[in-house]
């Protein structure tokens, strides 16, 4: 898990980024993120992270153990906004579970595209298979979870008939269709992300069999 707290360390090596006022760390993750994604995971060296982040190479390990702490960190912060909106969307229950799902996936894909790169798209790595990506592959599936809550909850106020079975389908369908926005967005990166995270909203509720809510009020990621 994301892990706070960790030694301070030492000055920069150089000036290659314009000074951002950010934290070393922060500056790391943005930088891992640039390269595993554009470069790719396995051709990214730790030299490589650390140099673009403007530190040596010796100050990162006083952040990140290695590629794996920062690429299970950048994973789990593609989850954890939208996992900590889930159960305050699971608890909303004075609104239609229909559109508490709609505005999940508008605020997934707004956060699974909202920034300068994709680390969404290192979810299918063979990697992320390992050990180290445990956390990860559980706040995935407890995100994954609360989808279908929603679902159920839609379902049932419109009394469609579907098994359990079919449920999972749907759900399976919808959660596919979030997560893989990242390929269609790497495709037109210049459209608006708010545009497209709504039409991805509507597309999901289309795809579970769900009506779309009149009125929709979205909700913020928290932050």
């Amino acid at each position: 898990m994301i892990e706070p707290g960790r030694r301070v360390g030492r000055p920069r090596a150089d000036r290659r980024r314009p000074e951002s006022g950010r934290p070393p760390r922060e500056e790391l993750l943005d930088a891992a993120a640039e390269l595993f994604t554009h470069n790719g995971y396995a051709a990214t060296t730790t030299r490589a992270v650390a140099r673009q982040a403007g530190l040596r190479q010796a100050t990162m390990y006083h952040y990140f153990a290695g590629k794996e702490e920062l690429l299970a960190e950048l994973l789990e912060s593609t989850v954890a906004p939208s996992l900590e909106l889930a159960g305050t969307l699971l608890a909303d229950t004075g609104r239609p579970a229909a559109l508490r799902l709609w505005e999940l996936c508008r605020a997934d894909v707004l956060l699974l595209c909202g920034g300068p790169h994709n680390p969404g798209a290192l979810y299918l790595l063979p990697e992320v298979s390992g050990e180290r990506f445990a956390p990860f592959r559980r706040m995935r599936a407890e995100l994954k979870r609360v989808y279908r809550r929603l679902l159920a909850e839609a379902a049932a106020a419109e009394r469609l008939p579907w098994d359990a079975a079919g449920l999972s389908l749907r759900n399976d369908l919808v959660f596919g269709l979030i997560e893989g926005v990242i390929l269609i967005h790497r495709c037109a990166p210049d459209r608006s992300v708010e545009t497209f995270a709504e039409a991805t909203a509507d597309a999901a509720l289309r795809i579970a069999g769900v009506s779309r809510p009149q009125a929709s009020r979205p909700s913020a990621h928290p932050s």
